[in-house]
């Protein structure tokens, strides 16, 4: 059977005899089209009874990768046990290739992921009344709305910033140039720091750099990042909070919203896992769908 009338008898199943609520069921059924989108993009042409072992395993690789947090990296393999289960129970499969799927073990913990009140309460911690107030509520925001590395966002250019299109250029690693939406959140921000920005005594070559310290140069990696450990202390946030934590909190937060990791996985700009023809079909009108109808900024 092909996979989407399988995923139709799944959904009848979980929904008639499971008597599961609408909410439990676009979750299952969520984590078999991940697992789809996965194979789409590896270019496998399998149905799931061709699935083997090393498939599913380097799925779980892949979302791993691609910074699900452990909850929901627990909960897609919990909705591949069940799906298999039901195909074994249907007389679909043979075998159960999930039998000793246990999830991929790398060697390194994933970056902490902030929720979204977890931001607002960072947020909520800046001084609005000190020179430097508004400049780190439009960094922040910008940070979390783009999912920029901090090197992207302390080297972002005024010029770069396209306002009527709703997106920046980003210069991301090995000089690769990404488009990326911004949210009309993060620009009233950078907006509302614009006129402090522009009474700085600004230093020659950093006319065109957003984000400025207090003598007018390009802020340093270290700046951003103990301007967020304090914020995050000052919230009481017990997390291990970093810049990347918030670059690791937008992907998640779009993919554990349904959001299509295609789209996330541009949007970011890793090479990592997908080569960067498989993805350059996506036009910006559908990245900028994907961030607004997803992010919860937007």
């Amino acid at each position: 059977m092909h996979w989407e009338p399988l995923l139709k008898a799944y959904e009848g199943f979980l929904k008639l005899e499971k008597g599961l609520s609408s909410n439990s069921i676009e979750a299952y059924l969520r984590d078999i089209h991940k697992l789809k989108q996965f194979l789409e993009l590896k270019q496998i042409n399998a149905e799931p009874r061709d699935l083997q072992y090393q498939h599913l395993y380097d799925f779980l690789v892949w979302i791993n990768e691609l910074g699900l947090s452990a909850r929901s990296q627990a909960r897609t393999l919990s909705g591949l046990k069940a799906f298999y289960h039901y195909l074994l129970v249907e007389d679909l499969v043979a075998k159960d290739p999930t039998a000793l799927l246990e999830g991929p073990k790398l060697g390194r913990k994933l970056p902490e992921v902030l929720s979204v009140q977890e931001i607002d309460q960072l947020l909520a911690r800046i001084d609005l009344s000190k020179p430097e107030g508004s400049r780190n509520k439009a960094m922040l925001e910008t940070l979390y709305s783009c999912g920029l590395r901090v090197s992207e966002l302390l080297e972002l250019k005024i010029s770069n910033i396209y306002r009527a299109e709703g997106f920046m250029r980003i210069i991301g690693k090995g000089d690769k140039e990404r488009l990326v939406p911004v949210s009309p959140r993060a620009l009233k921000e950078i907006d509302l720091y614009m006129p402090d920005r522009n009474n700085l005594q600004i230093q020659p070559g950093s006319e065109n750099v957003l984000f400025l310290n207090r003598r007018g140069r390009m802020l340093t990696r270290v700046m951003v990042f103990t301007i967020i450990k304090d914020l995050a202390k000052a919230a009481g946030i017990q997390k291990s909070v970093s810049p990347h934590t918030f670059r690791h909190s937008f992907a998640t937060h779009l993919v554990e919203g349904g959001a299509d990791l295609r789209a996330v996985q541009e949007m970011l700009g890793h090479e990592s896992i997908l080569t960067t023809e498989i993805y350059t079909h996506l036009d910006r009108d559908y990245l900028k769908d994907t961030i607004n109808q997803f992010h919860p900024r937007s």
